[in-house]
């Protein structure tokens, strides 16, 4: 018998490895009633686009939510440079370090080459 990790799609295993960052550093989204989903990874040009839903749609935090997330996955995920992530409330919010997509949120936010991590996450 063959195992799971022999026989992975790499595309497979990073929407796996993904996941699990969410999960890890972010159950507070869950554990408030929230969630979230990978929309699309692109492998090639580095990006995933993560939906957050439930509580998270219209959660006056989840602007912060969406930045940390986009900090610490860039930071964490070497194979991710992009990381967009939109909570399905008219909108996305872009979130592709430099290349534009600023939430009001976080003025002057996204500035490539920038180590400032904008406003820190209340969790």
């Amino acid at each position: 018998m063959s195992t799971e990790t022999e026989t992975q799609d790499p595309e497979d295993e990073l929407r796996e490895r993904i996941t699990n960052f969410l999960r890890r550093n972010f159950p507070q989204i869950q554990m408030h009633g929230g969630s979230a989903a990978i929309q699309h990874l692109d492998m090639e040009e580095g990006s995933v686009t993560v939906q957050l839903g439930g509580a998270c749609s219209g959660c006056g935090i989840s602007p912060m939510t969406i930045q940390a997330i986009k900090t610490r996955m860039t930071k964490e995920i070497p194979e991710i440079e992009t990381v967009n992530a939109s909570t399905g409330m008219g909108g996305s919010e872009g979130m592709a370090g430099g290349a534009g997509g600023t939430s009001p949120s976080f003025p002057g936010g996204g500035s490539e080459g920038s180590d400032d991590e904008g406003p820190e996450a209340p969790f």
